[in-house]
C-alpha cells in the first residue's frame, strides 16, 4: 500500500504538493489540538471566531503559496521522470537535494505564521501568554518540518537506481543515516517531549488539563515513534540484508552478483562499492582468464600474486617436450593464410589440452611449434612421465585429425626457470641444454617412423609402467653437441603392431624446419 501511494506521488502532477500539504496539515493539527486539551482555547473569550478567522489568514496565504511552488518543483525536479527520460548530472544531484529544500522553504514558510500565529492568540488572552504559544507554534513547525523531511526522503527512493545510473555518489550530506536517525528523534520524542514541558510550564492551565494533554502528547509520540522507528529500521536492515546476499554470492565465486542502488545515504556508497568490488573482481578474473591464454595458466598465477617484483628464478631439473610441424614452408605456400593458420590452431589446441591435462606448461607458440615444459614454473615430483604422456597423445591425435604432421622432441636437464627482460617487460622462459636438445631430438623425429624421440635422461627418470612403452632407437649424433645421444622411441600399440600410427609410415625425408632450428639456438 505504502508503495503504490508512493508511486502515486512521484507521478501524479499534485502528488508532491499533496505529500507536503499531508505534512504541514498535520503539525497544525497536533498544535491545534494541544491548544484545544490544554484549556488554552477556552480562554479566547466570546470573540474567539473572529480570532481564529485573524489566525487563519497567514496560514491559508501560505498553504496557497506552498501548493504553486510544490506544483512547480514537480516540473524542477522531475520533469525528466515526466519525459521518460534519464535525468542529466544536473538533474540527478538537484534531485538529491530535494528533501533538504522542501524541508527548508516549509520551516521559512512556518516561521512567520508563528510568530503571527502567537501574538495574536496571546493578544486575545487575558494571560498574555506569548512564550508559550510561541513555543506551541515553534514546536509545530520543527514537527511539520521533520516529517516532510522523511516522507520527501522515502518519495524520491523509487528514482535512486536511476540516478545511481547517472552519478557515480548518489549519498548528499543531508540524507545520512545520522541525519535520519537524528530527524526521526526529533518526530518520536524530541518535539512531543518539549510541546509537553510547555503545557506543563504553563501556569494558567489547570490539573485536568494537563492531564489530558500529557496523555495526548504521549500518544503522539508513542504512535510517530513506532512509525517513524519502524521506517528507519526497515530503511536500514533492508539493504543491509540485500547487501549481505550480495557479498555472500561474491564470496562463492559469483561475480555477476549486483544490487540496486536505492538509498542517498551511506548505504548506497556501500551498495555502490559493492558493485564495484563485484566488478574489480570480474575484470580481475577476465584479466587472469585471458593472461593465462597467452603465458599460462601457472603463470599467470605466479605473475598476479606480486611475488615477481624483479626479475628472478630457479635452477630446476626439468623436461622439455618440443613440437614441430613436418613441411610447413610448403604447406604456408600452397594454402591460403586462414586456411593454414585453421589447421595450426586445431594443432596447437591439442598439444595444449595434452600438455595442461599432464600438469604442464606450454611456455611458447613459435610459429609453427610449441615448446612445452614439465616441471616449471610448478615443480612435479616425476616430470618425464606426464611428458612422455602427453607427446604420445598429441601425436596419435594429431594422425587421426590427418592435417598436419610433426615431429616431438623430449629431453631432461638443469635449465634455468624464471624471468628475463627488464622492469618494464618481463616474459617467464627455460633455458638451458635440455632445451636445445629438445629442439634437435625434434629434427631427427621428423625422420622416425613413429615422429617421436626423448632422450635417455627422459627414459630414466619416468615411471617403470611408462618405460614399458618405450624402445631404443638408435644413437645419434645431434647438430651442436660433441656427444652422441642414445635416442627411444615409442612401442606401437596392439592396433598398430605392424609399424606405426596413423599416417606415421610416410616418407621421413624432411628437411629441418626453422622453428626447431631457433629454439636449438637457446
Amino acid at each position: 500500500m505504502t508503495s503504490r501511494l508512493i508511486l502515486w506521488a512521484l507521478r501524479a502532477r499534485g502528488g508532491l504538493s499533496a505529500v507536503v500539504m499531508a505534512c504541514n496539515l498535520g503539525g497544525l493539527a497536533v498544535i491545534t489540538t494541544e491548544l484545544f486539551l490544554s484549556g488554552f482555547l477556552s480562554r479566547l473569550g466570546p470573540h474567539w471566531m473572529s480570532t481564529f478567522v485573524y489566525v487563519s489568514i497567514y496560514p491559508a496565504i501560505g498553504a496557497l503559496v506552498g501548493i504553486v511552488l510544490a506544483v512547480r518543483d514537480r516540473g524542477h525536479y522531475f520533469g525528466w521522470l515526466d519525459q521518460r527520460r534519464p535525468p542529466t548530472d544536473r538533474e540527478a544531484k538537484r534531485l538529491l537535494q530535494l528533501p533538504l529544500s522542501i524541508t527548508l522553504r516549509a520551516l521559512a514558510i512556518w516561521l512567520p505564521g508563528v510568530v503571527v500565529a502567537a501574538a495574536i492568540f496571546s493578544h486575545a488572552t487575558e494571560e498574555r501568554s506569548f512564550p508559550v504559544v510561541l513555543s506551541m507554534f515553534t514546536l509545530g513547525g520543527l514537527e511539520s518540518a521533520a516529517l516532510t523531511f522523511l516522507i520527501v526522503d522515502r518519495l524520491i527512493r523509487p528514482t535512486i537506481p536511476v540516478v545511481a545510473e547517472v552519478l557515480d555518489e548518489t549519498a548528499h550530506w543531508s540524507n545520512t543515516v545520522l541525519a535520519r536517525v537524528l530527524v526521526t528523534f526529533a518526530v518520536a520524542g524530541a518535539v512531543p517531549l518539549f510541546m509537553l514541558i510547555t503545557v506543563l510550564a504553563d501556569p494558567t492551565t489547570d490539573t485536568q488539563d494537563r492531564i489530558r494533554t500529557g496523555i495526548y502528547m504521549a500518544i503522539v509520540g508513542l504512535s510517530a515513534g513506532v512509525v517513524a522507528t519502524a521506517a528507519l529500521a526497515r530503511a536500514v536492515a533492508t539493504p543491509m540484508h540485500t547487501l549481505r546476499e550480495a557479498l555472500d554470492r561474491i564470496a562463492r565465486g559469483d561475480l555477476d552478483a549486483r544490487v540496486t542502488i536505492n538509498s542517498t545515504s551511506e548505504i548506497g556508497r556501500l551498495e555502490h562499492s559493492v558493485n564495484e568490488l563485484a566488478a574489480n573482481l570480474s575484470e580481475r578474473e577476465r584479466m587472469r582468464t585471458v593472461f593465462g591464454r597467452h603465458v599460462g595458466t601457472e603463470v599467470a598465477e605466479r605473475a598476479l600474486s606480486g611475488t615477481t617484483t624483479d626479475l628472478s628464478g630457479d635452477m630446476r631439473v626439468v623436461t622439455a617436450l618440443f613440437v614441430d610441424v613436418t613441411g610447413s614452408v610448403a604447406m604456408a605456400t600452397e594454402l591460403a593464410p586462414h586456411d593454414f593458420v585453421a589447421k595450426l590452431n586445431r594443432l596447437l589446441s591439442t598439444v595444449v589440452a595434452a600438455t595442461e591435462d599432464n600438469h604442464g606448461l606450454v611456455n611458447k607458440f613459435e610459429g609453427d611449434a610449441a615448446l612445452c615444459i614439465f616441471g616449471a614454473p610448478i615443480a612435479l615430483a616425476d616430470n618425464a612421465t606426464p611428458a612422455l604422456l602427453a607427446a604420445r597423445r598429441i601425436r596419435d591425435e594429431v594422425a587421426v585429425l590427418g592435417e598436419l604432421d610433426v615431429g616431438i622432441g623430449i629431453a631432461r636437464g638443469l635449465v634455468f626457470a624464471g624471468d628475463v627482460g627488464t622492469d618494464t617487460r618481463l616474459e617467464f622462459t627455460v633455458i638451458g641444454d635440455a632445451v636445445n636438445e629438445a629442439a634437435r631430438l625434434t629434427t631427427e623425429a621428423k625422420l622416425v617412423p613413429r615422429r617421436i624421440l626423448a632422450s635417455q635422461a627422459v627414459i630414466d627418470a619416468a615411471s617403470d609402467s611408462e618405460r614399458t612403452n618405450w624402445t631404443h632407437f638408435d644413437t645419434l649424433q645431434l647438430r651442436g653437441r660433441k656427444e652422441p645421444t642414445p635416442c627411444w622411441t615409442d612401442v606401437p600399440s596392439p592396433t598398430h603392431r605392424n609399424g606405426s600410427a596413423p599416417r606415421a609410415d610416410r616418407a621421413a625425408a624432411a628437411p629441418p624446419e626453422p622453428a626447431a632450428d631457433r629454439a636449438a639456438d637457446r
